[in-house]
């Protein structure tokens, strides 16, 4: 058994610097955890010269991170460099060289996670990822490990901080999308660049990553069906708000029947309509939350920071301890559970609702038309309202769960009908019973 422990950290920005603050200062909480000391063995950056948000003791700073992760005297890695390469060869030849890793690279375990768990299996080494997916929420091990006796049926989450601070805004405040957005880059929240939180890239990789351990089956984040919040307007919010419900990016994972009546995985990202009396309304600014429901267990939720340097080296920390414990005893966790194999539905089959705003010809017959639009795609209306009169005639309705195509070649009707000026908006509704 060896006397200690020396970690490699790839990567120094916002949470390899925390990652590093934190293994100086718990040195003495960490070695009695993991029962014996952990050191810092290396840090690999780009430039040596950068500016950093901590001081890295001298000479373990280097820009050769290969030399560094296959060194001999090197026992872990922690990868925060985020991307897909040069991480992925980063996390393979440190596997390949007989080290545990832990990762917080959500982009990359979306991409070539089988890739990554096999390497791992290989060689009997670790590999954990908790950070991955909403920084200091717990949620990667309870799927994993606490529910492991259970059947998870449906994990619904807000995973984006970004997309939640600027829906949040607007909200409560009325602002736009444009301007919401403009805050959320002034306070820090959002890039310069913000296309893969807006666009949903972010939400997307984490839920496939929700959807492989949930279901016991691999999912890649191109099997997400993915939409982002850039055409979510005031006028959806407001409309939202005389629901009395409240629009959020969701990261939707659940199981539904597939070919066959075999079990099939919906998976998707998508802004939708949620009432305020569910759990998930309630999280604010940039927090994140993950709600999954279990057939023994039931409902459960996951709630804290999603995202940022400290909250984020909590949850490398966390795994850090784990898989220094099992280098120590020489064994290894749970590795990749993708035993199931289930089959991933295609939207157009994905069960859904949805609330659709129409401008509409003030005059008699409009709404039996529309009526018979949705039925004509075997479509049920659970309400509808018409406001307004004249050149402002709207109608606003909200349909019963149907298949998403069958719901999508309803709008496509509507849209082509001499009777609507213009569908203005048209939104999924979740978390209401039918």
């Amino acid at each position: 058994m060896p006397d200690r422990l020396r970690v490699a950290v790839l990567g120094c920005g916002s949470v390899g610097s925390q990652v590093v603050r934190l293994l100086d200062e718990q040195a003495d909480d960490l070695a009695a955890r993991v029962g014996a000391p952990v050191e810092l063995a290396g840090v690999a950056v780009r430039r040596l010269e950068a500016p950093r948000e901590v001081e890295v003791p001298d000479g373990l700073l280097t820009t050769d991170a290969t030399a560094l992760v296959t060194r001999d005297d090197v026992d872990l890695v922690i990868e925060v460099i985020g991307g897909i390469e040069p991480a992925r060869s980063l996390i393979l030849a440190a596997l390949e060289s007989g080290k545990s890793v832990v990762t917080a690279n959500k982009a990359l375990l979306a991409e070539d996670g089988p890739t990554l768990f096999e390497a791992a299996e290989k060689v009997g080494r670790d590999l954990y990822y908790e950070a991955a997916v909403a920084g200091a929420i717990p949620i990667l091990r309870p799927l994993r490990e606490s529910l492991a006796g259970d059947r998870v049926t449906r994990v619904l989450g807000i995973v984006n901080g970004t997309t939640n601070f600027i829906l949040d805004r607007m909200d409560t405040s009325g602002a736009g999308f444009t301007e919401a957005l403009e805050e959320a880059q002034e306070l820090g929240y959002a890039e310069a660049d913000p296309t893969a939180d807006v666009e949903g890239f972010d939400a997307a990789a984490k839920a496939a990553i929700l959807a492989s351990l949930a279901f016991h089956s691999r999912v890649t984040a191109n099997d997400v069906h993915r939409e982002g919040i850039s055409d979510v307007t005031a006028a959806d919010v407001a409309s939202a708000r005389d629901m009395n419900s409240v629009v959020k990016l969701l990261a939707i994972c659940e199981l539904r029947d597939g070919v066959g009546g075999d079990d099939a995985v919906s998976v998707r990202v998508h802004p939708a309509m949620i009432p305020r009396s569910h759990p998930l309304a309630s999280v604010r600014e940039a927090y994140n939350a993950v709600f999954v429901e279990s057939e023994a267990a039931g409902q459960l939720m996951f709630y804290g920071p999603g995202a940022g340097g400290a909250p984020t080296a909590s949850a490398v920390l966390g795994d850090l301890v784990t898989v220094a414990r099992n280098r120590l005893a020489d064994t290894r966790g749970a590795g990749e559970s993708a035993y199931a194999d289930r089959a991933v539905l295609p939207m157009g089959e994905t069960v859904t609702r949805y609330h659709v705003a129409i401008d509409v010809d003030d005059r008699a017959g409009v709404l039996a038309s529309v009526a018979t639009a949705f039925a004509e795609h075997g479509v049920s209306i659970q309400t509808v309202r018409q406001e307004g009169r004249g050149a402002d005639a709207q109608l606003v309705v909200v349909s019963h769960e149907s298949t998403d195509a069958q719901l999508a070649a309803t709008v496509e009707t509507l849209r082509g009908m001499p009777a609507v000026r213009e569908v203005t908006s048209v939104m999924r509704v979740e978390g209401v019973a039918e």
